[in-house]
C-alpha cells in the first residue's frame, strides 16, 4: 500500500485565525483582483521547520485550483531554486496578494494598501519573528517592496534575515512580451540573476537535503524544474497537479468569460485509460 503525504492545512494558531479572518472585497477591489476565485494562502511548512521564506506575487490558474501557491511552472522553477541551495523540506511560501491580480498595473497600485499590507504583515510576523527562517527570497519588485514594508515596521527581526531579491520565476516570459527582446535573451538574463544569489543563500541556510551545485546555464535545463512535493498539497489531489506539464489555463471567447473560466485537462501522460 502506498502511504501518501499531504498538507495538514491550518489547524494551529496563529494560522487558524489568519485563515478565518482574511480580507475580501473590502481590501481587494474586484476591478483589480479576481476575488471570485477565493484567497490562496501559502505552500510549505507552518510547523516551525521552515528555514527559507519565498515571497511570491499572486496566485494564477493552477493555484486557484490547487489552493496552494506557486504550483504551476513558476512553482517548479522555485522548487528548483530551493534544490540548488539544499532545501528539500524546510521552506514556506506566501504571496504579496491573496487573490490573482487582474491586470498587471493593478499589482503596482495596491502593494502598499493598508488593508492588504496589515493582513500580509500578520502572516510575515507569524513566519519571521522568533522563527527558524534565516533567508527570504523575494520574487520580483512587488515582493521586494512588500518585504520592505514589513521590514520597516520590524527592523530588528528583518536585520537577522538574508534577503535575496531575485527576478520573478516567470520574468523571462513577461520581459520578452513587454520589450520585444528574444525569449532566449530574457531567459539568460533571469538565470544570470538567480546565479548571482546562490552563494549568498547557501551561506544563509542550513541544508536539509541534497544540494545541486550546478549553476544555471543560458536556458532552463530539465533539472532546473522540480516537481511539487506531494506533502505540499491537500490530501487526495491527483499526482498530475504536481507535474511539470501545464494543466490549467484561463479560457473564454471574451475577457469576461476568460476571467470566469479555468479549463482543466488531465495531461496526456497522466491519463490511465488506454490511449489510441
Amino acid at each position: 500500500m502506498v502511504i501518501h503525504e499531504s498538507c495538514p492545512g491550518y489547524p494551529a494558531e496563529p494560522f487558524a485565525s489568519l485563515v478565518a479572518s482574511y480580507p475580501g472585497q473590502d481590501a481587494y477591489a474586484p476591478s483589480d483582483f479576481r476575488v471570485e476565485w477565493g484567497p490562496v494562502f501559502h505552500r510549505g511548512r507552518l510547523d516551525g521547520s521552515a528555514r527559507v521564506l519565498l515571497l511570491g506575487q499572486d496566485p494564477a490558474a493552477h493555484e486557484a485550483i490547487a489552493r496552494r501557491i506557486l504550483v504551476g511552472e513558476a512553482g517548479q522553477r522555485a522548487q528548483g531554486l530551493l534544490h540548488k541551495i539544499g532545501i528539500a523540506s524546510g521552506y514556506v511560501m506566501v504571496n504579496v496578494y491573496l487573490y490573482s491580480v487582474y491586470g498587471q498595473a493593478a499589482g503596482n497600485r495596491h502593494v502598499a494598501d493598508e488593508g492588504i499590507t496589515e493582513y500580509r504583515n500578520r502572516w510575515l510576523d507569524a513566519l519571521l519573528i522568533d522563527s527558524g527562517v534565516t533567508a527570504v527570497v523575494a520574487f520580483g519588485q512587488l515582493a521586494e517592496r512588500a518585504f520592505g514594508l514589513w521590514a520597516a515596521a520590524r527592523p530588528e527581526a528583518a536585520a537577522r534575515l538574508h534577503l535575496a531579491a531575485v527576478k520573478h520565476p516567470t520574468y523571462a516570459e513577461g520581459a520578452a512580451r513587454g520589450s520585444g527582446l528574444p525569449l532566449a535573451v530574457t531567459t539568460a538574463r533571469q538565470l544570470a540573476d538567480w546565479n548571482a544569489h546562490l552563494d549568498g543563500l547557501r551561506g544563509a541556510v542550513v541544508p536539509d537535503g541534497d544540494l545541486d551545485a550546478t549553476p544555471y546555464g543560458q536556458t532552463w535545463s530539465q533539472t532546473d524544474l522540480v516537481e511539487i512535493p506531494e506533502r505540499d498539497l491537500p490530501a487526495g489531489v491527483p499526482a498530475w497537479w504536481r507535474s511539470l506539464e501545464s494543466w490549467a489555463v484561463r479560457a473564454g471567447a471574451d475577457p469576461e468569460e476568460k476571467r470566469a473560466t479555468i479549463r482543466v485537462a488531465v495531461p496526456k501522460g497522466a491519463r490511465p485509460w488506454p490511449q489510441p
